[in-house]
């Protein structure tokens, strides 16, 4: 029992030090993509091939707009908020960045702009996510095919980085990975000491059931 305990537990924690590294291969292909100097916004951009990829148009917001309830850093509560824009005789999304409770239902007028940043394809909704409240223009995650379906879009999603002119109510939201989890060292550590601890209190075992034998 105590050598199969190690081993498992050894197991555990090579398998999480074979995760970290993974994890940070990623991490670093994402940073890369981000940082690249920005193209324009391919043709047919897809998941695969596109997610994180830097880009830059110029093109018109309508006007058209819906509103995310979230939280960012020191501005509390607020709404991303995730506007039409119009490009190259196209129709896509522009997470434009947060924007306070209180802005919610300001009248922004059509404008010109130049849009920098990444394009995305969140993964945010799952089973527990409510059903969007249309009546109020509320909604509580990114969905990007329900989204791009409200305001007859095509489903690609570029998170500002920078806009031009700058819009002092939106305050952009630019991506990064430090909300990436990467916490596989921790876990790495805690099954490599547990197996140390496997270890001793098993060899304590042994130790102590030999000792009454030989007493017998």
């Amino acid at each position: 029992m105590g050598v199969v305990g190690v081993a498992v537990l050894l197991g555990l924690g090579i398998w999480q030090v074979e995760r970290l590294q993974w994890k940070t291969a990623v991490i670093a292909r994402i940073d890369a993509n981000l940082s690249a100097a920005p193209v324009a916004i391919p043709a047919d951009p897809t998941e695969q091939a596109d997610e994180y990829r830097a880009v830059t148009a110029t093109g018109d917001l309508p006007g058209q707009e819906i509103h995310v309830l979230t939280t960012a850093g020191d501005f509390g509560a607020g709404y991303r908020n995730i506007a039409v824009f119009e490009t190259d005789g196209r129709r896509i999304l522009a997470d434009l960045g947060f924007i306070g409770l209180d802005a919610k239902d300001n009248v922004r007028a059509a404008s010109a702009v130049t849009l920098t940043g990444n394009l995305l394809w969140p993964d945010e909704v799952d089973g527990w996510t409510p059903a969007p409240d249309l009546a109020k223009n509320v909604w509580f995650a990114r969905d990007l095919p329900a989204m791009a379906a409200a305001l007859n879009t095509d489903p690609v999603l570029l998170v500002v980085r920078t806009a031009t002119p700058p819009d002092p109510e939106r305050i952009p939201l630019p991506l990064d990975t430090s909300t990436i989890p990467n916490d596989h060292m921790t876990y790495a550590i805690t099954w490599f000491s547990l197996a140390f601890v496997w270890a001793v209190m098993s060899a304590f075992l042994i130790t102590r059931t030999l000792r009454r034998k030989g007493r017998a």
